[in-house]
């Protein structure tokens, strides 16, 4: 008998709303996460701790747990602690780092994971990977989706709008990662999954043509489900393709090149986003991606992040060492130092007529 559905590795829970965690411990006590209310939550001691008195009362069995940071040696000795505890689930209560640490440590004792955001700086929220700093640098674990994805929205207006702008950087530059795949799979015969491109293109697409801004509750509302797609997405796929290409090339090239400058994850993407797009030809939808990213806030030159545009340059020549083996627009215009600032100054020109 032919199969003719397949099963998509999703949460069971995604609860995207205004006053979402009032309700956490109802989406807790459901049979499929925790039946004996026995829980092992991973909070900073910044948001998350204060989030922690707002909800001890609520949640009587549960054990708290501080996480330092978001390095693997955190989410070691997270997992070493409630290995022994007799849990039925892990919650990451927090931002990026808190949400990773608690996905690799459930992933170590074989626990599922729920996953509480407290802002929208990235896609990894529900994501199959965990990325966290090493001896090396940073490396990115497998993991299983989170069961559950809880973000509240008064919430997500409270944390510094920095990480919205980050958000819509990440979210946006979909568009572009979607288009490299295309690229690999027209140029170099690479498998394309259809249905986790079409996901991830249209959370980006959602987030680029929504009139909204950062403070609307609908305008978060589309924000916050385009990144749980994305990490949906990269589920479907069995890797990050769906999200990741020379946008996220660049912005890993400024990591490495400029650590103590690099700015934020969303705002490199989306800068690298936009300038992929005119690489490939898409002069039009560069321009018009750089128009949303600056009505969001978000830079679209390299200066307004405080780079030169030779260190730019710089950049973009680094950035395929970044990820051998995966073929996006840089790899397949292989250009030179010149080739590049020429190529910048148009796009320069371009997005600012």
């Amino acid at each position: 008998m032919p199969v003719l559905t397949r099963l998509i590795p999703s949460p069971v829970v995604v609860d995207i709303r205004p006053g979402a965690l009032d309700d956490l411990a109802s989406v807790l006590s459901d049979q499929r996460i925790s039946h004996s209310g026995k829980l092992a939550i991973a909070v900073s001691n910044g948001s998350g701790a204060r989030l922690r008195e707002r909800l001890e009362p609520s949640l009587p069995g549960a054990t708290w747990y501080e996480v330092g940071g978001g390095t693997l040696d955190d989410a070691v000795r997270l997992a070493d602690a409630i290995k022994s505890g007799h849990y039925d689930a892990v919650v990451g209560l927090g931002g990026g780092k808190i949400i990773d640490c608690a996905k690799f440590a459930s992933a170590r004792v074989g626990l599922p994971l729920v996953a509480v955001a407290t802002n929208l700086a990235h896609d990894g929220l529900c994501s199959p990977v965990a990325t966290l700093d090493n001896d090396a640098g940073r490396g990115s674990y497998g993991v299983p989706n989170p069961i559950a994805v809880v973000i509240d929205l008064d919430v997500i207006r409270e944390a510094p709008v920095r990480f919205v702008r980050s958000g819509i950087g990440d979210a946006l530059s979909n568009i572009s990662a979607v288009a490299d795949w295309e690229l690999a799979g027209r140029v170099n015969g690479e498998k394309i999954d259809g249905l986790a491109a079409a996901m991830a293109r249209q959370a980006g697409e959602a987030v680029l043509r929504h009139p909204g801004g950062v403070g609307d509750d609908a305008f978060l509302q589309v924000l916050a489900e385009a990144l749980v797609l994305t990490g949906i997405a990269m589920s479907v796929s069995g890797d990050s393709r769906p999200s990741s290409g020379a946008c996220h090339e660049i912005n890993h090239a400024f990591d490495l090149l400029f650590p103590k400058r690099a700015a934020s994850h969303g705002e490199q993407c989306g800068l690298g986003a936009a300038f992929a797009m005119y690489l490939r030809g898409a002069h039009e939808e560069a321009a018009y991606m750089a128009e949303v990213l600056r009505r969001h806030g978000l830079p679209v030159l390299p200066e307004e992040i405080g780079f030169t545009v030779d260190e730019f340059v710089q950049v973009v020549e680094f950035a395929p060492q970044t990820r051998p083996g995966r073929y996006t627009i840089l790899e397949h215009l292989d250009l030179k130092t010149n080739q590049i600032k020429d190529i910048y100054t148009d796009y320069a020109k371009a997005i600012s007529s």
